[in-house]
């Protein structure tokens, strides 16, 4: 493995990762903007322009856009997330230079046609409806919004047909004129690529960006609260959480593992004893999302209604024991699962590629596979009970969409977390 950093004049930052093993590349451009850099009047801003980025610039249509990548059977794709949005392709190492043009030119040059404009509104209010049929989808964004109540970190990435539409071809210009800038955006590859001449196509492409600072987001304020959404439907979804942790903080790698083993695969507590053990829940799982300054910590459990009333009592009782203590071969199993997972991904030019940009963003550095697995190993007991601690010390956030009955209010929640 061969990593490369390069900061340009411009202030714009250039990163490599090589692998002479394959034959392909993957590289994009990750964006420091997201949901949360969004007003209100305008939330889904960020993603509405990834859409857009893809709708015509001034010296190529839509159609020559999707054309040009796929004559050469590559891949081009984006996505927006709350603190970034991401512009990619993967490519044969030959079609380096075309891949770094087109996302050069749609991050420079979009034209954002009115009537391409008016269409993609329609798409993403699809989109929207979409993902309010869709329970085990949308009730993340419930979650996300009971967390951080009245505040960007919980807006939903989406947004709201009424805001989208509602967002012209002037405001789309404006917040992309104002946040992507150099020093907001890295360049990363990954794959067959040399540093040296990675550097010098993005030089030689990327020249109209601003140079402006970043756009400082408000601070994130995890609230928590209670959001039921009766809903006709066969299952329930349950989405229970605390406050979480940052990527800086120092108990990250301490809340993964406690996350792994407490719900991250067929092995861990919960799955043992809600599925394997009782057959409450067809899915039960835990996770963790962290951000520049907070995090969440989450358990999530799709249950029937009949199941519920006795599902609940069990997760809190599951959450409240791993305060009593882990075994040495949980936390073994644990770690080993984190680290499988981190060196299977050095195999996929496309995960190492997102790695640089994401470390570059969280971090300001890139860090190496040792300093990970070397973090990872270093977890211990302790540090796992400290990381159960600050979550379960926190106010919980309950999310639930179905059939409610069997369900306790949000203080039978407080109570049978408190024991």
């Amino acid at each position: 493995m061969s990593i490369s950093v390069t900061t340009l004049p411009n202030g714009l930052r250039v990163m490599t990762d090589r692998m002479i093993t394959v034959e392909t590349v993957s590289l994009g451009a990750w964006v420091d903007v997201g949901t949360r850099h969004e007003p209100v009047e305008i939330n889904g801003i960020s993603h509405l322009l990834e859409h857009m980025a893809f709708k015509g610039t001034q010296r190529r249509s839509a159609a020559a856009i999707a054309e040009e990548i796929e004559n050469v059977g590559g891949h081009l794709n984006a996505y927006t997330s709350r603190e970034n949005t991401a512009y990619y392709a993967k490519v044969l190492k030959e079609d380096s230079a075309l891949a770094v043009d087109l996302i050069a030119d749609i991050l420079q040059h979009s034209v954002f046609d009115p009537e391409e404009l008016a269409r993609e509104q329609s798409v993403v209010v699809q989109e929207i409806n979409q993902a309010e049929d869709t329970p085990d989808d949308i009730v993340y964004d419930h979650f996300q919004a009971t967390a951080y109540p009245d505040q960007a970190m919980g807006r939903a990435v989406l947004g709201t047909p009424e805001r989208v539409r509602g967002i012209t071809r002037d405001t789309l210009s404006r917040f992309m004129r104002d946040t992507y800038s150099t020093r907001s955006m890295v360049l990363a590859a990954a794959g067959n690529i040399d540093h040296d001449t990675f550097v010098r196509l993005v030089e030689q492409q990327f020249t109209a960006l601003p140079q402006t600072a970043p756009v400082q987001p408000e601070a994130a304020r995890y609230v928590g609260g209670d959001l039921r959404v009766d809903k006709d439907l066969e299952q329930l979804h349950l989405l229970l959480g605390f406050d979480g942790v940052s990527y800086e903080h120092p108990l990250f790698y301490a809340s993964a593992v406690l996350s792994t083993l407490l719900g991250g695969g067929m092995s861990s507590r919960l799955f043992q004893e809600i599925r394997e053990k009782r057959g409450l829940a067809y899915s039960v799982y835990t996770y963790t999302n962290s951000y520049t300054d907070g995090g969440l910590f989450g358990v999530y459990a799709g249950t029937g209604e009949d199941e519920a009333a006795e599902l609940v009592p069990v997760l809190c009782t599951e959450l409240r024991r791993v305060l009593d203590g882990i075994t040495p071969a949980e936390l073994a199993r644990a770690r080993a699962q984190i680290k499988a997972g981190l060196l299977m991904g050095l195999e996929s030019p496309s995960n190492r590629c997102e790695q640089l940009a994401r470390h570059i963003l969280s971090y300001g550095r890139i860090l190496s596979t040792e300093e990970l697995v070397t973090q990872v190993e270093a977890v211990d007991e302790a540090k796992v009970l400290e990381a159960a601690a600050l979550m379960l010390g926190s106010a919980p956030t309950v999310t639930a969409m179905g059939p409610q009955s069997g369900l306790p209010d949000a203080d039978g929640f407080r109570a049978l977390l408190a024991g």
